[in-house]
């Protein structure tokens, strides 16, 4: 699909990335096709690609002065999914949570069963409406009632079809153009991120940039922020930002007490995540960030957030300390197969991030010996 606003190409090229990285599959510990597409992506605006033990992706690009700032720009390759945790003997599947799902989000959703023998489509099914008692109608649906129709006659079908305990699920969804440059998929927590980082590195080819970038796809954010925590300590920065999504309080159901950020209000750099149990953000980066977005007159949208936590939490507290703050994206109806964003919000991540990375090197150096 194309998606041009006022001949924006940039817009374009970031609807097709995230398209592209929306559609794919990889849940926590499986990020095998995420991470594929992310070193293809890389390896013709980078200098090394590598891999840390648990998976993560760290593609360098050199910066042109010794004495410039390594950033560590990471950006989460996981997404919340399922995996294969019973086969009833009447060939029904019952099904782990990987990640943090709202239970009664999975009712009724087509998926996508990740087997052996190749990819098989499920539904998730549950007792109808018509044989539902009063009780039942009144109770919140949870995960352990639900299970997962392949089509099987029995346990032994099941396994004759590719499908064995610790087989993983991802929902089957495809990304889908909405009004004014918004779109609906699935992961954009955090595939909006990836394609973020992606952009970003492309950009910078060819620009004289001080400090040495790596730009960083971890494993396993959704299931407690480990890849960052292994990737962090491999790339030893002087200074990080993790790019990621948060919740915005503009649509029914919250309100701007919860969160007072938008879609299409612009980048997030946040201040504070989880009541300060997450990350507070560096002063120094914070500084650095909001004013290279008033050097290119991007407003930005400032965070204090009381629930979830990113990568950067992990990342600030590797070896003796890493300065970092986050850049984010309002995405609503998180951890849902149907999250939306704004396509603009990206774009003008992608120019604060750019612009961030350039002017770098008056506000960080390299660490000595």
């Amino acid at each position: 699909m194309v998606y041009l606003t006022n001949d924006s190409k940039s817009l374009d090229a970031v609807a097709s990335l995230l398209e592209k990285y929306s559609n794919a599959h990889g849940i926590s510990g499986n990020e095998d096709e995420i991470r594929r597409l992310l070193k293809e992506d890389l390896k013709d605006c980078t200098d090394e690609i590598k891999f840390d033990a648990l998976g993560s992706l760290i593609a360098v690009r050199k910066g042109s002065s010794p004495n410039g700032p390594t950033i560590m720009l990471a950006a989460h390759m996981d997404e919340i999914g399922l995996m294969v945790k019973y086969i009833e003997d009447s060939g029904f599947i019952r099904f782990a949570k990987f990640g943090g799902w709202f239970d009664p989000t999975l009712l009724n959703q087509r998926v996508i069963l990740h087997g052996t023998k190749g990819d098989l489509y499920g539904v998730i099914g549950s007792k109808p409406p018509h044989v539902m008692t009063p009780e039942d109608a009144k109770s919140p649906v949870k995960h352990k009632d639900l299970f997962i129709d392949i089509g099987a006659k029995n346990a032994e079908d099941v396994k004759n079809l590719g499908i064995e305990v610790g087989t993983w699920i991802t929902p089957d969804r495809q990304f889908a153009k909405l009004a004014n440059d918004r779109v609906t998929g699935k992961c954009f927590d955090n595939r909006a991120g990836v394609a973020l980082m992606v952009e970003v590195m492309r950009r910078l080819k060819g620009k004289d940039i001080k400090a040495t970038v790596c730009a960083v796809g971890t494993v396993q954010e959704e299931v407690g922020l480990k890849g960052a925590k292994t990737a962090a300590y491999a790339v030893d920065a002087d200074v990080a930002i993790a790019l990621d999504t948060t919740v915005p309080g503009d649509h029914p159901g919250i309100t701007k007490l919860d969160s007072p950020l938008e879609i299409g209000a612009g980048p997030i750099v946040s201040i504070s995540d989880a009541s300060g149990r997450g990350l507070i953000a560096h002063p120094q980066v914070v500084k650095w960030l909001r004013e290279s977005a008033d050097k290119i007159e991007i407003d930005v949208q400032l965070s204090v957030g009381e629930g979830g936590t990113t990568d950067a939490s992990a990342i600030h507290l590797t070896k003796e300390g890493i300065p970092t703050g986050t850049i984010q994206i309002a995405t609503r109806y998180i951890h849902s197969p149907v999250e939306v964003v704004d396509l603009n919000d990206i774009e003008e991540s992608v120019e604060l991030t750019v612009a961030a990375i350039e002017r770098a090197h008056k506000y960080f150096s390299k660490k000595t010996e």
